[in-house]
């Protein structure tokens, strides 16, 4: 009699084993007790190892083939798992089960950097993947899209030379995980359908406060299906609950030193607390007569359509709730692949979206080992799988039964599963005509006026970042050619821009690049592709970083960490001495964290609570003036106590307090009501030489 494949031997009840002391009895992948796990099988002491030792070998051959090959793009990830709940009906233009109102659909959500390792920094300079994987009850649904609406380019037979030119250069394995660099810059400069992304990366959207508060889209036009067969098409955005938020450039320089996993460490412990990180779903809906009408080719990815022009209309919620149980097995196993979509969703002709289908799976291959990578927990649909698919590497469970082909006539019983035309997959049934050809459509040639409007649509301190940014990374460029050919392009977006660069470069101002179509210079800006003025004021999720010494007064304390908890924000107590400060009420507070441990960059706001003593003691610790100055130099709101002053006096910051910092012997209302902001931008010009 054939076992049942679905018998499974567990270690409960008589299978239980456990040691003396009440633990589980380790054992091989066998399932054989081992009896010494700290010395390997000797022929006496201190003898040669003998061959009989089973056990060693095997741990140490699976130690020896325990990594798999990283990604070559997106390497650097984090991922949690959680729900998406429908919160409106689509039936009206889709099939698709999980757009019906009041549905819950599981997901696992992957954030990541792009050009990094797995090792590189969580806050470089740098695009974000946002990919998730919806468990529908129609099979797995992946959106695997970016923090960034428009992509370098324009079509997918490029992508190896983008991402080859964004690596480490190959004679010399470096810079990682950036893109100051001149293989990097040769590459734009040569390929002006680059320049759009271009300004978006280097902008504050490539240095997020975390993965909590950015934005995610799906980058491509895409289709929505409904019932009857008919198209509409859709570009799906993910909008973050809490807002969002960016650090400054040299803020980010220093978190990667303070912490490298800042924005794993956000996510895991948001999630840990249960503040669990949310993101509305909205759609950008539009028709044909729309897309014939619209001054640019829906099907280019290097273009966005303004949501003043299409609003975008939330159709539900995700909300990540749960950690990894391993971060090997869900978060580096998972695999995404664009061409995953559900009956009522479907591809668009953009010509990066179709080679991207034609790629994803490919590299599953390459990383998991073979094709029944969907075995893989993380990678399983949540619904009934029946293929005549069989054998091969990681083939957990065939299919039973004597067929493994179809047509064949051995009936519902042991004839396997059927093609069904009623609940089937239907591709939308486009008309397709005309010749063979290599050549770009005509509608792709526009590219600067969109990368203009995102430039004259940012605020004034974002456009001094992008100015600064672009400086920066040029500053790295050794050839000067490269770097006069980005600022002739730039000429063409903004002359304002072009010059400060040109300017902090000491670069003699180029002819303009010439454009394939004349740029457009009056397309309205969007007030939505900024951070600054889509702010939505508040502090909720926030750290408030509160540096004390001993005798710092205690009603203050109160009061401000229950003024900011009430906000919806955090509150962490950066001491000398990591065990904390002893208050003037005689009561011990436990440190967070040490001060030369804590700095200022970890923090959305800063206060500093000292009594007299106290204050004449940090003015004298190095950690403790760079905690001021740094918060000071990023333009955060800053609160203290007349105890503090020696401090900010040796800090250079006492003689240029401003708006933005609030003296907390008269009550903590003031700072606490101003800190939904988050920056006091006026500050920045006064502190910062640069744009």
């Amino acid at each position: 009699m054939a076992q049942d494949p679905d018998l499974k031997l567990d270690d409960s009840g008589a299978n239980r084993q456990t040691t003396r002391d009440g633990y589980e009895t380790m054992t091989t992948q066998q399932g054989i007790p081992v009896a010494d796990d700290q010395n390997h099988l000797k022929a006496g002491a201190p003898g040669p190892m003998l061959m009989d030792d089973f056990h060693f070998r095997e741990k140490m051959f699976h130690f020896d083939h325990e990594r798999i090959p990283e990604r070559v793009v997106h390497a650097r990830g984090y991922g949690a798992r959680g729900v998406f709940e429908a919160t409106d009906d689509l039936s009206d233009v889709t099939s698709a089960g999980l757009f019906q109102k009041g549905k819950k659909t599981p997901v696992f959500t992957r954030f990541s950097t792009v050009a990094g390792n797995k090792g590189s920094p969580d806050v470089a300079r740098d695009v974000r993947g946002f990919a998730v994987k919806f468990y529908t009850d129609e099979g797995n649904w992946d959106l695997v899209g970016n923090n960034i609406p428009v992509f370098f380019i324009q079509d997918a037979i490029k992508f190896p030379d983008l991402i080859h030119a964004a690596k480490p250069e190959p004679d010399r394995g470096f810079p990682q995980a950036q893109t100051a660099h001149d293989n990097f810059w040769d590459f734009a400069s040569l390929s002006p359908e680059t320049m759009h992304m271009i300004m978006w990366i280097m902008s504050d959207r490539t240095i997020p406060r975390g993965f909590r508060f950015m934005e995610g889209f799906g980058v491509h036009t895409f289709r929505l299906i409904d019932a009857e067969g008919k198209s509409t098409y859709v570009k799906f955005h993910w909008k973050p609950k809490l807002g969002m938020q960016s650090v400054a450039w040299n803020e980010a320089v220093k978190l990667n030193g303070a912490d490298p996993d800042f924005h794993r460490r956000d996510l895991w412990n948001a999630i840990e607390k249960g503040d669990y990180p949310q993101w509305d779903l909205g759609v950008q809906l539009f028709d044909q007569d729309f897309a014939d009408s619209f001054p640019f080719d829906v099907l280019d990815a290097t273009k966005l359509i303004p949501e003043e022009d299409v609003p975008v209309r939330i159709v539900g919620t995700m909300t990540l709730n749960e950690n990894v149980d391993n971060f090997f097995a869900e978060t580096e196993q998972v695999a995404f692949c664009t061409q995953n979509v559900v009956p009522g969703i479907g591809f668009s002709d953009d010509p990066l979206l179709q080679g991207r289908n034609f790629s994803y799976l490919d590299t599953q291959l390459k990383r998991l080992g073979g094709p029944n990578f969907t075995r893989i927990p993380v990678n399983q649909p949540r619904c009934p799988v029946h293929t005549f698919q069989q054998d091969g590497h990681m083939a957990m469970k065939n299919p039973m039964g004597r067929a493994n082909y179809e047509p064949n006539s051995w009936g519902t019983e042991a004839g396997g599963p059927r093609e069904d035309p009623d609940r089937g997959y239907k591709h939308y049934p486009e008309e397709v005509r005309g010749p063979k050809t290599f050549h770009r459509s005509e509608t792709f040639a526009d590219h600067y006026s969109q990368a203009r409007q995102f430039y004259v649509s940012q605020s004034a301190p974002e456009q001094k970042h992008m100015a600064d940014a672009l400086t920066f990374e040029l500053s790295k460029v050794e050839h000067g050619k490269i770097r006069s050919r980005v600022v002739s392009h730039l000429l063409n977006i903004d002359e304002t821009l072009a010059k400060k660069v040109a300017k902090g470069l000491r670069l003699e101002l180029p002819e303009p690049a010439r454009p394939a179509r004349a740029p457009i210079t009056d397309l309205a800006p969007s007030d939505a592709l900024s951070i600054v003025k889509m702010n939505k004021g508040t502090f909720k999720g926030r750290k408030l970083g509160v540096l004390m010494t001993d005798g710092a007064d205690a009603d203050t304390f109160a009061a401000l960490k229950s003024a900011v908890t009430s906000a919806g924000g955090m509150v962490e107590v950066v001491a000398p001495m990591v065990g904390g400060v002893e208050l003037s009420d005689g009561s011990m507070v436990e440190g967070d964290q040490k001060v030369d441990g804590g700095p200022s960059v970890l923090y959305d706001a800063v206060a500093i609570l000292a009594s007299a003593e106290g204050g004449q003691m940090l003015m004298n610790d190095a950690p403790s003036r760079d905690f001021v100055a740094d918060a000071f130099a990023h333009a955060k709101f800053l609160a203290y106590t007349d105890g503090a002053m020696p401090l900010l006096k040796k800090a250079g910051v006492a003689e240029a307090l401003d708006e933005g910092c609030f003296e907390l012997d008269g009550g903590v209302d003031g700072f606490v009501g101003t800190l939904g902001k988050l920056r006091h931008w006026d500050r920045e010009p006064k502190v910062d030489l640069d744009g």
